[in-house]
């Protein structure tokens, strides 16, 4: 327990410097900084996966499915691409609320400093429940397989440009819950309008975020458990992969529009991680053909995007055109 206690205690510095120090006041994140925050979160969870080597070699951390360290840091590595690559998918979904309820640029980065932070603990109690479940019923594993298949389909077939945040259930029943106004005053989430207090456009954006995240964490919990039920290993590379979501989510929300293949890719991805839960018990795969997969799947979404005409380019880097991502 005191190896997930410095865990956790490192995971609320980083935020606390985050919007503590390097985002202390409200501005525009431009496309450089993003890249650059972007490549120092890859970098930190990468670095931890020595972490995770040094952990499982002198048996400083559990090891309830008794892995060795190197199969441990391939089970992170994989883990952690996995959930950052169907974390793209999520990435259209905040620019289409964001977009909806006129976030301005320079809000947005706070609204999803609050997002992810609600997301950890969510996420921590999913694994948890997740973890739980395979290690006391063993054909749930085949449930999850199933229900990754089926996730796999839907994405194939379904059109995310027909989504509308305020036409969902969830826009809905906040509005019933508090009093909303359409007016902001800064970066607060509820202001005084006519004498009561409401909610403003940035709470209604983070709380359709945070339930939104909840749905796609329905799909990334069981496929990084379709890698390793070690719950450290899959608590460790879920978490850090949501810590540099928000960076990622400014570098490549302007750029969805012409890497319009990257979306097979999470279909495979996803497919293939089903099909590994549900032949879990007959066949057994390699870690490092397992982190081959979804590194040419991603690399075949990105090259297809380039090299196939048709696809669109990315929105200059204006002011309007960040005010709506």
């Amino acid at each position: 327990m005191l190896v997930w206690g410095f865990f956790i205690a490192f995971i609320l510095i980083c935020l606390a410097l985050d919007l503590g120090v390097f985002n202390k006041h409200d501005h525009v994140i431009k496309t450089k900084e993003a890249g650059i925050w972007t490549a120092v979160w890859f970098s930190i969870a990468m670095a931890f996966s020595g972490v995770i080597y040094w952990l499982f070699n002198d048996g400083l951390v559990e090891n309830p499915t008794g892995i060795n360290p190197d199969t441990a840091v391939l089970k992170y590595i994989t883990g952690y691409l996995i959930e950052l690559s169907l974390s793209i998918d999520n990435v259209f979904v905040i620019a289409v609320i964001f977009s909806s309820f006129k976030i301005p640029p320079k809000y947005q980065h706070r609204v999803l400093f609050w997002g992810i932070l609600g997301a950890i603990i969510f996420r921590a109690l999913m694994i948890v429940f997740g973890v739980a479940l395979i290690n006391k019923f063993e054909w749930i594993i085949y449930v999850f397989g199933a229900f990754l298949l089926f996730t796999a389909y839907r994405m194939l077939k379904s059109d995310d440009s027909d989504y509308d945040p305020q036409e969902s259930t969830v826009y809905k029943a906040v509005k019933k819950l508090f009093p909303v106004t359409p007016r902001m005053e800064g970066h607060d989430f509820f202001i005084l309008d006519q004498g009561k207090k409401a909610a403003t456009p940035l709470f209604l954006a983070l709380i359709v975020i945070e339930l939104t995240d909840i749905l796609f964490a329905l799909d990334s919990i069981p496929a990084i458990l379709a890698i390793t039920a070690d719950p450290f290993l899959v608590f460790t590379s879920n978490i850090l992969a949501i810590l540099g979501l928000r960076s990622m989510y400014f570098l490549i929300s302007r750029m969805l529009q012409k890497f319009k293949y990257i979306h097979y890719s999470l279909v495979v991805i996803l497919a293939f991680v089903g099909l590994k839960m549900i032949f879990s018990h007959m066949i057994e795969i390699p870690e490092w053909l397992s982190l081959s997969v979804i590194v040419l799947s991603l690399a075949g979404g990105i090259l297809a995007s380039i090299y196939i005409k048709g696809g669109q380019e990315p929105e200059a880097e204006t002011g309007k055109a960040e005010e709506l991502p």
